[in-house]
């Protein structure tokens, strides 16, 4: 095989495993709630809330700082505490060490995101560029897509702390490859330290944003906390802003928006991601409640679509090499915003697989792969090529930030329109969905051909040394 493809599956394999532990243990949840129960349900929910929340403060940052110490350096310590924090979780005697666990496993994932894809960005030619994006993009939106399915079957064949496991195997052959196959890449000697100061705001801004997002369900929207922690990310943004200008090496360049295909992947990302990962909680919801599915069959219902979304994924990027990324986003943005709007209206409250779901389960599958991995694409394909780390990170954080209202969104739905039945608060959640597909619509048309040339012409900026 090929060198670049080993590459890209073990890049692949590292954000496989951030973006499935980002999803994964949503469905395990009830099962840790039996394992702990003299922990409150306020304190247990701080084990997926305290995973996405350091996950997406720590994107920018843990990018900026691979352009500059090696991104060898950083994937596979990340890749390595990411392991070694899954078995903790995996070995939690209380609910505090796992929480204190996942806060571990969320800062692994978030230096293997920038880092894995910058090393897909430098190794493929311009040509096969968007192609390869899009298997790396097909490979986290996998991830997601399928974190319930594995979990229910890894329950199933034992409880939650296998969940955690799992990783480890995986964790450990990517280490041993990533050892063997990955050359050392980073900024020119001499490049100014990162603006440090400025990565504790950001990373307090984010947390704090994140935080409000996910909790304001639970707490309510008024909440002082709620209202607190939205106020500590505003207040904390015109500093950012300022440093950001003034710093010799600034965490986020903010000269990076200026790069049209960059600004506008990243707001189609955002509001993809709300509608993608508030769509996939509804299924649960609707399939465990509704149809009562146990875990493991309503997993399994799941799968066609991620599976739909990988097929397509591939062809898609090929597609985009030649003709640009706009003439796959926008398709795929409207078969995701359709199936959300058949998932709406045909659903019944009797189980019928075949009748009324995979309808739905093809058309977002096919939405989301062909739409995902062109916003991620042409998010970083006109940038510079020493800012690779650190615009897949922004991409990134963008997905989570999104991803993270979009459940806070779906929750405040189908609390507040909770009826006897149970059907139309999924309707409200899946017509909610449909209108954010939507609405990236326009974000995906606005991409315009990318033109990677700027992107290779500066590649030359970075030091490649040979690993060791």
């Amino acid at each position: 095989m090929d060198r670049r493809w080993k590459v890209l599956i073990v890049s692949s394999t590292g954000a496989f495993l951030a973006f499935l532990d980002a999803t994964i243990v949503n469905i395990a949840f009830p099962d840790i709630q039996r394992s702990f129960p003299d922990a409150s349900l306020a304190d247990l929910a701080w084990v997926l809330s305290a995973y996405n929340i350091v996950f997406a403060a720590l994107l920018v940052p843990a990018g900026r700082l691979a352009d500059l110490v090696g991104r060898r350096r950083m994937f596979l310590g990340g890749l390595l505490g990411f392991t070694l924090a899954s078995v903790a979780c995996a070995a939690a005697p209380s609910a505090e060490v796992l929480i204190a666990a996942r806060v571990l496993q969320a800062i692994g994932a978030a230096t293997l995101i920038p880092t894995s894809l910058a090393f897909v960005l430098a190794e493929f030619p311009l040509a096969e560029r968007a192609m390869a994006v899009g298997l790396w993009s097909a490979a986290a939106a996998l991830a997601a897509a399928l974190g319930p399915t594995v979990g229910g079957l890894l329950i199933e064949l034992s409880d939650w702390r296998l969940v955690f496991l799992v990783n480890v195997p995986i964790g450990l052959a990517a280490c041993w490859a990533g050892l063997r196959l990955l050359t050392e890449a980073r900024q020119p000697a001499g490049t100014p330290l990162p603006d440090f100061a400025g990565a504790v705001l950001l990373t307090i801004a984010v947390g704090a944003l994140s935080l409000g997002i996910v909790q304001g369900p639970d707490w309510g929207w008024t909440d002082a906390r709620v209202l607190g922690a939205f106020a500590v990310a505003v207040l904390l943004l015109p500093p950012f802003v300022w440093r950001s200008l003034r710093h010799a090496s600034p965490v986020i360049e903010l000269t990076l928006f200026r790069v049209r295909s960059f600004t506008v992947a990243n707001a189609g990302t955002l509001i993809l991601s709300a509608a993608f990962y508030g769509m996939v909680l509804c299924h649960v919801l609707f399939l465990t409640t509704v149809w009562g599915h146990s875990v493991l069959v309503a997993g399994l219902t799941m799968s066609p679509a991620a599976l739909v979304g990988a097929v397509v994924a591939g062809p898609a990027g090929k597609v985009a090499d030649r003709w640009g990324q706009r003439v796959v986003a926008v398709p795929g943005v409207v078969l995701f915003t359709l199936g959300n709007v058949w998932f709406a209206t045909s659903l019944g409250l009797t189980p019928d697989f075949v009748g009324e779901w995979l309808p739905g389960a093809v058309l977002t599958g096919a939405g989301g792969g062909l739409a995902y991995p062109s916003l991620a694409s042409a998010a970083v394909a006109e940038l510079p090529g020493n800012r690779f780390a650190t615009g897949s990170a922004i991409n990134a954080m963008f997905r989570q930030l999104g991803g993270a209202l979009g459940i806070s969104i779906v929750v405040a739905i189908l609390q507040s329109t909770a009826r006897g039945d149970g059907s139309d608060p999924f309707e409200a959640a899946w017509l909610f969905a449909a209108a954010a597909g939507a609405t990236s619509l326009a974000a995906a048309a606005g991409i315009g051909r990318v033109r990677a040339r700027i992107a290779e012409s500066s590649a030359a900026d970075v030091t490649v040394a040979a690993s060791s």
